[in-house]
């Protein structure tokens, strides 16, 4: 949590996306880098005029705290900040019956509940605070509770009829979405230009943001890389990350993550490649373990629900 005088200042500085919006909104964006390379990717919840909340992948929230820290100590920004990691739990209730499970524990309005935006609920008799994000690319929302509280809202959400589903599974399904992860799509090693994610970066804020005149020089140049997604001839082995892309004999890029999608039956993998051979239908190879497989780059659009029909069900 981020609390202060000077939240919001903060939250602008260190944001590619444009945090000065309405209590109750949530907002995916990254943090850069002066170069304009990814330092993390993450959701900033409004809660109110002076304090937002933070969501960090689980195995960087130290490493999101120290750059905020670094951040105060340069600017001098009068802000306070606290780690609740440990004060609550998350579970995520995602899928196309996400909705019908939650309203028959909760006396909420679940239909009038906006994609982005975070509201405290009752679930099971308890409270808890839901935001409606989905990392899977379906219907859903990510449940915020106290420790006490969770085993029983998790017990409830079970019997409703929710089946729990493991991290190789959010793997296949993200990436049928083309959602990229830390430490492999996402790293201080690629841009937000490169990674494709343009639409998160709000140049015509009022604030200025750390990294700003680096991508500027960037879009004005043009992106060396640029990310796709690849429909690979895989064999009896999907792309693992940092396998190699070849064309005509030459390396021209490296994939970033890959997986079987199920939903679309085919093997996809994510990654970056030189930006004059990323046009969709431009055949590529992937060298998987050391035996090169064909690949066609694909549309700017997911594989899955390009139009976001299902997410925002």
């Amino acid at each position: 949590d981020v609390t202060g005088p000077d939240a919001l200042a903060l939250m602008q500085w260190v944001s590619s996306s444009d945090l000065d919006v309405e209590p109750g909104r949530a907002v995916y964006t990254t943090w850069l880098n002066k170069r304009g390379g990814i330092e993390a990717d993450l959701t900033v919840t409004r809660m109110d005029k002076q304090t937002f909340r933070v969501t960090s992948g689980a195995a960087t929230r130290r490493r999101e705290i120290f750059w905020l820290r670094k951040q105060i100590c340069a600017q001098g920004y009068d802000v306070q900040l606290k780690d609740v990691t440990e004060d609550e739990a998350v579970i995520g209730v995602m899928g196309p019956r996400a909705r019908k499970i939650l309203q028959a524990l909760s006396a909420d309005d679940w239909d009038a509940f906006a994609f982005s935006t975070a509201q405290n609920v009752t679930i099971a008799g308890l409270p808890a605070t839901a935001t409606r994000l989905s990392f899977v690319g379906e219907l859903g929302w990510e449940i915020h509770a106290e420790n006490d509280a969770m085993p029983e809202i998790y017990a409830a959400v079970l019997e409703a009829g929710a089946k729990p589903f493991g991290m190789y599974a959010l793997n296949s399904l993200r990436i049928e979405k083309g959602y990229r992860a830390w430490k492999g799509d996402l790293s201080t090693d690629y841009s937000m230009l490169e990674g494709g994610l343009e639409r998160f970066v709000k140049f015509d804020k009022p604030e200025a943001f750390t990294g700003k005149a680096a991508l500027l020089s960037e879009k004005q140049q043009g992106s060396k890389k640029r990310f796709v997604t690849l429909r690979v001839d895989a064999g009896a082995c999907d792309a693992p990350y940092m396998s190699t892309l070849w064309h005509n004999g030459e390396i021209v890029g490296e994939t970033t993550s890959g997986a079987w999608g199920y939903r679309v039956n085919a093997s996809l993998a994510l990654g970056m490649l030189r930006s004059d051979l990323s046009a969709a239908g431009t055949e590529v190879e992937v060298e998987i373990y050391g035996e090169r497989r064909r690949a066609i780059v694909q549309t700017d659009e997911p594989s899955w629900d390009p139009q976001n029909e299902r997410l925002r069900a």
